[in-house]
């Protein structure tokens, strides 16, 4: 049966992107094929849990939450992953799919919601970044740029001006936390114009920047 490498599955609120703020549960797998310099999910490159998507639904459904996000880790590198979104969307979730972007997007059902992170170079994994799925997003998909600096800022700005992704789609910047103070984000935004959302990580205000399975 087809399985996943699972770190951990809870309920929460949503923490970003246009959901932020509606309950969701999480299902967080584990491995990542590249290390970001602000990663905050660590505990997921390794370990975990094999669980058959069965066994991820069995999980799911007591909560009797509608919104679901898989997320990592990096989820595309689960062979599995295109079923369980499959599986959780014919049963009517919402379904939000956080991916780092550089796999193909189009083997996910296109009923879910790809959170594509683009790598930006305060990452030093913007190489890694496929532009092809830049073309691959569809309605209901949303880009997010973490930024760690205005370099990373002025880099992303141009990114979605050359490709007019403000006029097709939701795009998130997100400073870093801690990091990048949100002010100084917003300052420059509205400098330039610029028709971006605001993205600041909810959890991390709420609970702390180090608390894990919220």
């Amino acid at each position: 049966m087809a399985s996943l490498q699972v770190c951990e599955i809870y309920r929460s609120i949503q923490g970003e992107s246009t959901f932020a703020g509606w309950p969701c549960v999480f299902v967080r797998t584990v491995g990542c094929d590249i290390r970001c310099t602000y990663c905050d999910e660590t505990h997921a490159f390794s370990g975990g849990e094999s669980m058959t998507v069965d066994q991820v639904l069995a999980r799911i459904r007591p909560w009797n939450t509608r919104l679901v996000e898989v997320t990592g880790g990096e989820p595309l590198l689960q062979a599995a992953l295109p079923e369980l979104v499959g599986r959780l969307l014919d049963e009517s979730y919402e379904v939000l799919v956080e991916t780092g972007g550089h796999h193909d997007i189009s083997v996910l059902d296109p009923r879910a919601h790809v959170i594509l992170d683009v790598k930006t170079p305060g990452s030093r994994m913007h190489g890694w970044n496929e532009p092809e799925n830049l073309k691959r997003l569809g309605a209901g998909d949303e880009v997010k740029f973490v930024l760690c600096d205005r370099a990373d800022y002025e880099w992303s700005r141009d990114m979605v001006r050359a490709h007019q992704l403000d006029s097709k789609l939701p795009v998130n910047f997100s400073p870093v936390n801690p990091g990048l103070d949100p002010s100084e984000l917003v300052k420059w935004l509205l400098e330039d114009g610029l028709r971006v959302r605001l993205n600041l990580q909810l959890h991390k205000y709420i609970w702390g920047p180090d608390t894990r399975g919220v």
